[in-house]
């Protein structure tokens, strides 16, 4: 029989794995795996386990949150070898799995993964950090994940604006230097987001058709901080037409791209703290996980191999 270390949060998601954690296993077994269970005890658990223990597996398989699925990456990133990983999501977001189509019903989760194909996927590299889906900065990333679900639902990814509209006034904005392909920006911005998505804190994110997970690419988005109410609201308007070729914003793809401050910028990795540093280099490391997702490459949009 095939290996797997099946680590999952017990905490997650208010606790659901619990009443699906027999069903899974069995699943698994059934699917021709013998599985080892490892219940997380705190925030750096899931990092630790896999990196002592994932080369002594076939298939790593982890259930958790967006901030789970980060840390399985992570560890994973740490080795020599390409260790498969599954994924079952079990959070209250699961930006990861609406992006790339991975059911939410956790024991469908399980069965797609026995039956899964290989998919490469585009991890991000951020100083000596990893994420999975984004990293960003400013004023949106301490209320996207906040924005009541009803505002999402109706404004989509112009809910990161809507939001944030009553903190504008006391926020100046953050003077950066961005540099990319042989091109140097500049200017005051309120927000930015380096992604590989197509959902951001449980909305539709900005470019979410034009997403490719294994293309080596970056869709990087950039607002430009409003000087006036009236620039304010062609902001928003801009947003909620996804016209993001105007002025008010910077977007472009990169493999690589480098923000410089004079100040420290608090950045979030997939929702969590990565620090405040002044400089800032990210690099798309292409291909670098192999996720298992049942039919991928009908569903996905991708880069074919060549």
């Amino acid at each position: 029989m095939k290996k797997m270390l099946f680590v999952y949060n017990p905490r997650s998601g208010r606790g659901q794995i619990k009443n699906n954690l027999f069903d899974i296993v069995n699943v698994f077994t059934e699917g021709g795996y013998e599985v080892t269970t490892y219940p997380t005890l705190g925030k750096d658990d899931a990092y630790i386990k896999i990196c002592e223990q994932a080369l002594d597996f076939d298939l790593v398989t982890v259930s958790g949150g967006d901030g789970t699925l980060s840390m399985a990456v992570k560890a994973l990133m740490e080795l020599d070898e390409k260790v498969p990983l599954g994924y079952i999501p079990s959070g209250s977001t699961n930006d990861v799995a609406s992006s790339l189509n991975i059911s939410k019903d956790m024991v469908q989760a399980a069965q797609d993964i026995v039956e899964g194909d290989f998919f490469e996927y585009d991890i991000g590299q951020f100083n000596d950090s990893y994420f999975v889906y984004i990293a960003a900065f400013g004023i949106f990333t301490d209320t996207a994940y906040e924005t009541p679900q009803n505002l999402k639902n109706r404004l989509g990814h112009a809910a990161y604006i809507v939001e944030a509209l009553r903190r504008i006034n006391t926020y100046k904005g953050i003077e950066l230097t961005i540099e990319h392909d042989g091109v140097t920006d500049s200017g005051n911005f309120i927000f930015g987001a380096v992604s590989n998505s197509r959902s951001v804190a449980g909305m539709k994110f900005f470019l979410k058709d034009k997403v490719f997970f294994n293309d080596g690419l970056f869709e990087v988005t950039l607002v430009r901080t409003p000087e006036t109410a009236i620039a304010l609201q062609q902001t928003l308007n801009d947003a909620l037409m996804n016209q993001l070729n105007t002025n008010n914003f910077l977007s472009f793809k990169a493999s690589k791209v480098e923000f410089k401050s004079t100040e420290e910028v608090p950045w979030t990795l997939d929702g969590e703290s990565g620090g405040s540093p002044t400089q800032v280099t990210v690099i798309n490391r292409q291909k670098a996980v192999r996720l298992i997702i049942k039919g991928a490459e009908e569903e996905l949009p991708v880069i074919e191999s060549e």
